[in-house]
């Protein structure tokens, strides 16, 4: 072999683990330099690829385990086979999102005491993982009322686990990862996320669901306990610098005194107004499912249909949001609303005149898709913007804030319901798509803090 061969081989054989870590972090991020920092702690900077990867990979299993584990498809499913009343499933995405949220104003205050604060990320993925093999085990073990009320409760402590590690999942990202580098992070996270969920998708689509009885439902269940296990493990490894503790003292105390962040910080009082109208496009998707359960039959629309479309959604569409946020997260959210409420009007058009190609049943799988496409958007979108709003001292509190009052708005979005009731799903659709459309044109009102 020739000497210079043999000895480049070598030195690329011993490359140390970091700089491969780092050399691909330049790859991905387009940077020359991997310690190029905005907004983060200078003794931070030299952790950064590593903590770009190990954040990317807890949010990669953290994301697909969200999804196999749906309140919005597959409970209500697992709830059908297991003969709960439907006055449970009605219950399921309530809980979700308002355990998540609601609480956080309080536990905010009690992250702001520690200095490192990814542990809570860690005890609310291991809480999650056991309530989730607690569901699993339900479904094998219960029936009826006993069953849903079973998973309720897993569900329960589900949400509030998945709220611990939200309030601190920003914090820690904000320390940790550059402010530019952000958005391609939860970007690719998002789109991995959406090729594994469109692999799990293809393969349910496969299967006689009913034929493989509870031991598919249990198993998926399990499989997403087993993803928040795998989450820990790598979030544990991401090395965070010490913070400030400033008001860490009474919770529930310091909650009270943080809600006045709405009246007193006019920056933060915009962002929770964008939010809320924002909370159309959230409340759109099972009106949409109604229509098209109304429209077609299942085909493509059960519930290995649904994954895949989620799937498809994340993985086509979120590194460009990611990119894009990077830029202008403001501009991110306002082109995801305006695009779901074209959408809303698009579809209530094609109600009303009978237009058969978008009422088939792959007309109305794309509409989904799209749908979940200008979701993710806003959900990018308005997380980036919080972020990079925010600094280390008052990132905590903004979060908690803003996730505790959407909780409590998101509760009271259910009367939505009403009008699907009264005036069926399609107005619904119309209605939500004009609030999005409201709320696009105001999003372009905020400042833009991506800078």
């Amino acid at each position: 072999m020739n000497p210079a061969v043999e000895q480049n081989a070598v030195i690329k054989d011993t490359l140390p683990a970091s700089q491969a870590i780092e050399a691909l972090y330049n790859r991905i991020t387009g940077d020359e330099d991997a310690r190029v920092c905005k907004d983060i702690p200078e003794n931070a900077c030299n952790d950064q690829p590593h903590n770009f990867f190990a954040y990317l990979g807890a949010n990669l299993f953290s994301k697909v385990a969200d999804e196999i584990a749906s309140a919005k498809l597959v409970i209500p499913w697992l709830f059908g086979a297991l003969g709960v009343p439907a006055t449970f499933t009605a219950l399921l995405v309530p809980i979700r999102e308002a355990g998540v949220l609601v609480p956080q104003l309080a536990v905010a205050a009690s992250v702001r005491r520690l200095a490192v604060r990814k542990g809570v990320w860690l005890l609310g993925a291991l809480l999650s993982a056991l309530s989730l093999f607690g569901m699993a085990f339900v479904a094998m073990t219960l029936d009826g009322i006993a069953a849903g009320a079973g998973i309720l409760l897993m569900l329960v402590v589900f949400s509030l686990s998945r709220g611990l590690c939200s309030v601190s999942a920003k914090d820690v990202l904000g320390k940790t990862v550059s402010k530019s580098r952000r958005g391609a992070l939860m970007g690719w996270s998002a789109s991995l996320a959406g090729l594994a969920v469109l692999g799990i998708g293809l393969g349910l689509g496969t299967m006689d669901l009913q034929g493989g009885g509870l031991r598919v439902f249990a198993g998926l269940l399990a499989a997403a306990g087993l993803m928040w296990i795998l989450a820990a493990l790598l979030f544990a490894t991401i090395r965070e610098q010490p913070g400030a503790t400033e008001g860490g003292g009474n919770a529930l105390a310091l909650a009270l005194v943080q809600l006045r962040l709405v009246r007193d910080d006019l920056p933060f009082r915009r962002f929770m107004i964008a939010r809320s109208l924002l909370l159309s496009v959230a409340l759109a998707s099972p009106f949409y499912v109604l229509f098209a359960q109304q429209e077609a039959d299942a085909g493509l629309l059960g519930l290995g249909g649904l994954i895949v479309a989620n799937g498809l959604a994340a993985s086509l569409s979120s590194p460009f949001w990611g990119y894009l946020g990077d830029r202008s997260s403001r501009v991110v959210m306002a082109s995801a609303a305006a695009g779901a409420g074209l959408l809303g009007l698009f579809t209530f058009a094609a109600a009303a005149f009978g237009w058969t190609l978008a009422t088939s049943e792959l007309g109305l799988a794309a509409i989904f898709l799209v749908l979940n496409v200008m979701h993710g958007g806003v959900r990018l979108g308005r997380k980036l913007y919080l972020v990079d709003m925010s600094t280390g001292e008052n990132r905590a509190a903004y979060v908690a804030v803003s996730n505790t009052l959407i909780g409590v708005l998101m509760l009271a979005g259910g009367l939505i319901g009403l009008i699907g009731e009264w005036l069926g799903s399609a107005a619904t659709i119309l209605v939500l798509g004009l609030l999005s459309l409201m709320a696009a044109f105001y999003a372009l009102s905020l400042p833009d803090v991506s800078e």
